[in-house]
């Protein structure tokens, strides 16, 4: 109905690098449906995150807050309770808002309640289930449950073996197949709790949901169905990488690729419940992820760098309001996605967030939508106008958070897209101008 209040869908996996989708990538990936989901919507190439990590980047995202500015320096930082969310706001506004998965507003505080239910009517959620990312679960719960998820695989006695084979990974190689049976995998298991949440929301009002996949985060731990539907298949070896051998970088690769497929299953299961619900067609769809994953590139592999393996993400937008079929190369920021909920929602941003809605852009009605776009951790900085980008602070053979006396780094992206010829001395009066933009 014209005027009606859109029911709201955020997919949002853990560590889920931007060119690792079937549509913009050469590589064998198999997402037929997010495919589907961005032919029928907007795919947005140039977006990236305030913060390549857990807490900071979901901080910003809930705050709709720049990195400096969003309360959460680190993991080691709760989200601070007295900052209202845009949770809260579409909660206060009407909306039923749910959460499930690796939510990661309280990082620092290793304790989510068995029923997972510790924090979220502070956050601003109306029902959900927040459970430990992979690690924390095992670091937290080895012995006695502190989260929803370890609780379930104690009360099937499957806890000991899924802690045991945890500390047998100590790093990407380790690619052997999980202990677990399918229907326990983490992942797996937040699909249908969030299936769950949906089904027993009111009728009576529009919804948002948010669910939180761990994968394609490591470790590279898949189930042995997984692992098959991957076998013989070949994958590029990593830029830069002196850490493993080929057949061990396309070992990991595959289980990497192996998660992504299992949590564009649920994408798929997730569509066809809407569908069934008869909800479809007034549910704005989005997709993305808190952060990217080098994967071995620039010899690193994780997160919390200013790569563009770690910065991007996928986002794809689809629903009502929303153009079809379009690919985009508008600057956004993950964050920005705070102020588009709410604009959908009818809520009006508040002036102290500092997202922007992307509702403009992705009704057709503009092509741009941000000029620039910034990301930080720690001491660095970075700013990129989405052809040249500027790290401030980073040292490339440093630790992941830079250090301050470090030269800036200028690349670009479009002569250079694995940033890999610094030309800050080359182009001074550029990296001046980037460099009063940077936070």
């Amino acid at each position: 109905m014209p005027g009606e209040r859109p029911n709201i869908l955020l997919l949002l996996p853990d560590q889920w690098r931007p060119d690792w989708t079937g549509a913009n990538t050469s590589l064998p990936l198999r997402t037929p449906h997010l495919d589907r989901l961005a032919e029928r919507g907007v795919r947005l190439t140039k977006a990236v995150v305030a913060s390549p990590l857990c807490a900071p980047s979901r901080a910003c995202l809930a705050a709709g807050k720049e990195y400096e500015r969003c309360g959460v320096p680190g993991n080691q930082r709760d989200y601070p309770l007295e900052q209202t969310t845009y949770y809260t706001l579409l909660r206060e506004s009407g909306y039923h808002v749910m959460g499930c998965g690796k939510l990661d507003l309280h990082k620092a505080t290793l304790d989510w309640g068995l029923d997972g239910r510790r924090l979220l009517p502070e956050w601003g959620f109306s029902d959900g289930i927040d459970n430990a990312g992979k690690r924390d679960a095992v670091r937290s719960g080895a012995r006695e449950p502190r989260d929803p998820y370890m609780a379930h695989l104690h009360q099937r006695g499957l806890a000991a073996a899924h802690v045991d084979d945890f500390a047998r990974r100590r790093n990407f190689a380790a690619t052997f197949p999980t202990p677990l049976p399918d229907d326990a995998y983490c992942d797996n298991w937040i699909g249908q709790n969030g299936l769950t949440l949906l089904r027993r929301a009111p009728r009576d009002k529009p919804w948002h949901l948010v669910v939180n996949f761990t994968g394609p985060h490591e470790p590279m731990d898949v189930t042995p169905g997984m692992a098959r539907r991957w076998r013989g298949i070949d994958f590029p070896q990593p830029r830069g990488c002196r850490h493993f051998d080929v057949p061990t970088h396309v070992a990991i690769r595959q289980n990497y690729a192996a998660m992504i497929e299992n949590i564009d299953r649920w994408t798929g299961l997730f569509i066809r419940e809407l569908r069934q619900r008869g909800e479809l067609d007034r549910t704005l769809i989005m997709f993305s992820s808190d952060h990217g994953e080098m994967l071995g590139d620039h010899n690193r592999w994780g997160k919390s760098v200013p790569w563009h393996e770690s910065v991007g993400v996928p986002l794809v937008a689809a629903g009502p309001g929303v153009e079809q079929g379009v690919v985009s190369d508008a600057l956004v920021s993950l964050m920005d996605l705070a102020a588009t909920f709410l604009d959908f929602g009818g809520v009006a941003a508040p002036r102290e967030m500092d997202s922007r809605s992307l509702r403009p852009l992705l009704a057709g009605r503009t092509r741009r939508h941000r000029d620039i776009v910034r990301s930080g951790l720690g001491r660095w900085r970075m700013v990129w106008d989405g052809e040249f980008k500027l790290i401030r602070r980073f040292d490339p053979e440093g630790p992941a958070l830079g250090r301050e006396d470090a030269p800036d780094l200028l690349f670009d992206t479009v002569a250079d897209p694995y940033e890999e010829r610094d030309i800050a001395a080359r182009d001074p009066r550029r990296a001046a101008r980037l460099r009063e933009a940077a936070i």
